[in-house]
């Protein structure tokens, strides 16, 4: 018998490059690569990339962009509601939020479903799932026939609760497959079994607009990738799902690049420091955006999302997004303020530096007229940067405000790095975490350039920056776990809540999972469980973590646990009655690339050597004469002081001046404020 094992490969498609980790299992060795992303159809860059490695065979993960892009550009399918009578409108009324707080005119978002493509029918529920009004099947039977006149591609299917009685979306779903067999049905009480009916609906209608353009992705990407090479997804969740189950709940997949970084650090950080519970910021700047995320000793999952101002419920790692990376572009607006971004250069035509027809300058141009990038070590030396191209770009901000280039480039960098701060503190300080007590973890093509000014504004002291720093994202993807989440809606009283009928609940979400992940191979899965809770009166929840197996003291320590996080998240807790509102169960199995890849080298302490020098600006009136290192030469147990630049292949580390490094014995750069220096 072959003792064969297939390399595996994360690829994560970003708005500017797309990012490859190659493991090969027999040798034991770790290879990346990247491609620039080919927006208007991601497998080029994908199989391109493919083939630069020299893979036939793998196991592929792929973090994709295609759900989040259908949303935001508007280009999902053409899709229909069927709703209870009565509630057809349930998507236009929204909720009263005031993104603008003093914005008097504000349009509301528009519905991805239009009135005419939203259908009722005659049926209800009571609020215990009673039935008080049978479904009217010879409605749904004429539906038929106008749902498929209408044209329209994928339907949802949501009946007012629904969530505690799934009958009457199961038979309507049977009629209509039965009559229009090619229609693609999104039904609520499969995928969102919980209360709230705008966002059930909102979140039920997003997976039936991007199904169709995800599902017709994947299927043309299996067959392009033939059959020696078999693909899993990342879902938004930090869990991987395969392809199949993939196209069917496309909604899952929303923030699935993100979701890897978040994992990669995480994982990353496990190991480094020795422990399960790691504190740390992560900080993921890439080419278009910024995404950061607060881990307090614990990835942080959310069911409060939105995505293009749309609610997303499903389960997905919290992330917090800013328009802020290095294909930022830069400008003076009317009222003569300095703006940078959320609109980028993205891949093509890219930063003016790359000299592929941008003129607009961008945070990358910024970083290259003050001497943060080398041009000649770009992508490892296979793609130069123009220095003159990027200086003309930055001229186009420095003449308007009558400054020099350099000081608009620096101009340009202190805006980036404002909005990116909001984010951090966003993340942090406003839910009640002091950020001087986490280590900065920044990852992505440009974040281990603006780390140390970040973490200087945070007073933060410690930074650890990853070997694979501009490829976390699709190393993450294979170090994170094949998952499954589901939920019921509980929305009783916790003190009079029975343990026997919370068991049942779970063994039957158990089951469900079960059977999902045995389809994947998957035979014993690992459990988790947490319950939503508030005070009795509240709008909205936190996710407690239950422990398993469920005892009659589970729920007074759940009791306990809530008063306690709603104190750490609101800053206090009430003597008021509890309710459980959502029950939440994920099975999960190892990570394909198992934890210890990763192996330590004992480190012998001793000085960096400089491969050269460079006039660099930080925040003073001058230039300041700084060495440069190359990355691959720096031991574990080299240390070095700022000001300092770290050039690898796909990462530029820019050590500011008050700031200490060592590579430590896995190869990441620690990096420690002046007042902790090494």
């Amino acid at each position: 018998m072959s003792s064969f094992s297939p390399p595996l490969v994360g690829i994560d498609v970003g708005g500017t490059f797309t990012d490859f980790v190659l493991w090969e299992p027999q040798s034991k060795t770790l290879r990346t690569h990247k491609e620039l992303s080919t927006p208007h159809d991601q497998s080029e860059a994908m199989l391109a990339g493919l083939r630069a490695l020299g893979v036939a065979e793998a196991e592929i993960v792929h973090g994709s962009t295609v759900a989040t892009n259908a949303l935001l550009e508007g280009k999902g399918a053409r899709t229909g509601l069927l709703t209870t009578a009565g509630f057809r409108d349930v998507l236009a009324l929204g909720r009263q939020n005031r993104p603008h707080l003093y914005r008097l005119v504000q349009p509301p978002q528009p519905p991805l479903v239009p009135r005419h493509w939203r259908w009722e029918v005659a049926e209800r529920l009571n609020e215990k799932g009673k039935v008080l009004q049978p479904l009217d099947e010879g409605r749904i039977k004429v539906l038929a026939e106008e749902i498929a006149a209408s044209g329209v591609d994928s339907l949802a299917i949501v009946f007012l609760f629904s969530f505690l009685n799934p009958t009457h979306e199961q038979r309507a779903a049977q009629i209509l497959r039965a009559r229009l067999p090619q229609l693609l049905l999104t039904l609520s009480c499969e995928l969102l079994p919980e209360h709230r009916e705008f966002e059930r609906t909102a979140t039920t209608v997003i997976n039936a607009y991007v199904r169709p353009p995800v599902a017709h992705y994947l299927t043309r990407l299996v067959e392009q990738l033939g059959p020696g090479r078999r693909l899993r997804v990342m879902q938004s969740n930090g869990g991987l799902i395969s392809a199949a189950q993939a196209g069917q709940e496309a909604a899952r997949l929303a923030l699935s690049g993100p979701a890897g970084g978040v994992v990669g650090a995480f994982r990353l950080m496990q190991q480094v420091d020795g422990t399960d519970t790691p504190a740390l910021l992560t900080f993921d700047m890439g080419g278009t955006s910024t995404d950061v995320a607060l881990c307090p000793g614990a990835i942080l999952t959310t069911t409060e999302a939105e995505i293009g101002g749309l609610p997303l419920r499903l389960p997905v790692i919290d992330l917090h997004t800013v328009g802020a990376g290095g294909g930022s572009m830069a400008r003076v607006d009317s009222g003569g303020a300095l703006r940078v971004g959320p609109e980028s250069a993205g891949a093509s035509p890219g930063p003016a530096c790359y000299g592929r027809g941008g003129r607009a300058p961008t945070v990358t141009d910024a970083n290259l007229v003050l001497g943060r990038l080398d041009p000649a070590r770009f992508l490892g030396g296979q793609m130069r940067l123009d220095v003159e191209a990027a200086r003309r770009a930055v001229s186009t901000i420095a003449e308007p405000l009558g400054l020099s280039i350099e000081r608009a480039a620096l101009g340009i960098l202190a805006v980036a790095n404002a909005v990116m701060e909001r984010a951090l503190r966003r993340v942090s300080v406003e839910r009640g975490h002091d950020p001087r007590t986490f280590t900065l973890f920044p990852f992505g093509g440009a974040g281990p350039l603006h780390a140390c000014a970040l973490a200087d504004a945070l007073a933060m002291t410690h930074i650890v920056i990853p070997r694979q720093a501009s490829v976390l994202s699709a190393l993450g993807m294979l170090l994170a776990p094949q998952a499954r989440d589901l939920s019921h809606a509980m929305l009783h009283p916790l003190e009079t809540l029975v343990v026997d009928d919370l068991r049942r609940v779970l063994d039957s979400l158990q089951s469900q999972a079960q059977a999902a992940l045995a389809a994947e191979g998957i035979k014993a899965p690992t459990w988790h469980v947490a319950m939503d809770c508030r005070y009795v009166g509240q709008s909205y929840e936190l996710t407690i973590p239950l422990a398993l197996p469920l005892e009659p003291p589970s729920l007074s320590l759940l009791a306990a646990e809530f008063h306690a996080a709603h104190a750490q998240r609101y800053g206090a807790r009430y003597p008021r009655p509890i309710e459980a509102v959502t029950l939440r169960l994920r099975g999960s199995a190892p990570a394909p690339l198992a934890q210890g890849w990763l192996t330590a080298t004992p480190a012998l302490a001793h000085g960096a050597n400089p491969a050269g020098t460079s006039l660099v600006w930080f925040d003073g009136d001058a230039p300041v004469l700084t060495p440069g290192y190359e990355r691959a030469s720096l031991a574990p147990g080299t240390t070095f002081n700022g000001p300092a630049l770290l050039y690898q292949p796909d990462t530029t580390v820019v050590v500011g001046p008050r700031w200490a490094g060592r590579i430590d014995d896995w190869g990441n750069v620690t990096l420690q404020s002046s007042s902790t220096s090494y």
